[in-house]
């Protein structure tokens, strides 16, 4: 008579398996060690890690032996700092992401006529990413670190950003905001709103005296790739300048659109 099956064999991973999942939890474990620098905090200690992170010590000590062997981090005598070997990304990065002279000129130009701030958004997963800014020449002004990701549960590039999103995208950025679950709801009608309009406005939705008009950059395709901002306080964006700043916004775009930008950032080759 055969032995009857196993319970719950086929549930089983294999020793491969095990092995990949182990070595992701790994990297993503090494990422968030690495996530920890910030500009205000450019130095964490190994106790730092472990607080943060809720990895036991041992663990610590060896991803952080891993990554300053690779040349990620470097050991001072206050912990550890981001390592020489983050330049070469860094400066891969850059290349990859520096917007073209033109692109650049047509930002610095806008901020100049209209003197507010413009950022240039994309998306990544759940966030948006600052990819590009020009300050506003006044004293008062909104300013957001190129790099900087952002919540999407709230802001006008956000409501321009998921023009296309599918529900499911939406509701785990709902989730991820102060109002629930429910806001799902909510982001879905502002977004059909911009869409309606063709520009997205926000006033003091995520930081209160702050209001932001953003319109798209279509790729070839004809979907969003960015979203172009102009952000400020929400004294100067009255009704009328909201107005004008959308038209403006909608005619530099269009021309950032007609040069080509589905891949918008250094050079193809």
């Amino acid at each position: 008579m055969d032995a009857p099956p196993t319970r719950n064999a086929a549930a089983q991973p294999s020793a491969a398996e095990s092995a990949d999942q182990q070595g992701v939890r790994s990297v993503q474990r090494a990422l968030g060690i690495l996530g920890l620098l910030t500009d205000d905090r450019p130095t964490v200690s190994v106790r730092t890690i472990v607080e943060e992170t809720g990895l036991a010590k041992t663990t610590v000590l060896r991803l952080v032996s891993t990554l300053e062997q690779s040349g990620l981090l470097w050991a001072t005598g206050s912990g550890y700092m981001a390592g020489p070997g983050l330049w070469r990304w860094a400066h891969l990065a850059r290349r990859s992401w520096e917007l073209p002279p033109e692109t650049q000129r047509d930002m610095r130009e806008l901020a100049a006529r209209r003197r507010e701030t413009v950022n240039m958004y994309v998306v990544r997963d759940i966030y948006r990413v600052c990819v590009a800014q020009q300050e506003s020449p006044q004293p008062l002004r909104h300013v957001v670190q190129v790099g900087d990701e952002l919540p999407m549960w709230a802001g006008a590039s956000s409501k321009v950003l998921l023009r296309d999103a599918a529900d499911g995208l939406l509701e785990r950025i709902a989730r991820q905001s102060p109002h629930g679950p429910q806001h799902a709801a909510t982001m879905r009608a502002w977004i059909g709103e911009t869409a309606a309009k063709g520009y997205g406005e926000s006033h003091g939705e995520r930081e209160a005296g702050l209001s932001a008009v953003a319109v798209p950059i279509l790729g070839q395709s004809g979907s969003v790739v960015a979203a172009l901002a102009l952000s400020g306080p929400t004294v100067r964006f009255t009704p009328e300048q909201v107005t004008a700043f959308a038209d403006d916004l909608r005619q530099v775009a269009a021309r950032m659109a007609d040069r080509g930008f589905d891949r918008p950032f250094g050079s193809a080759g």
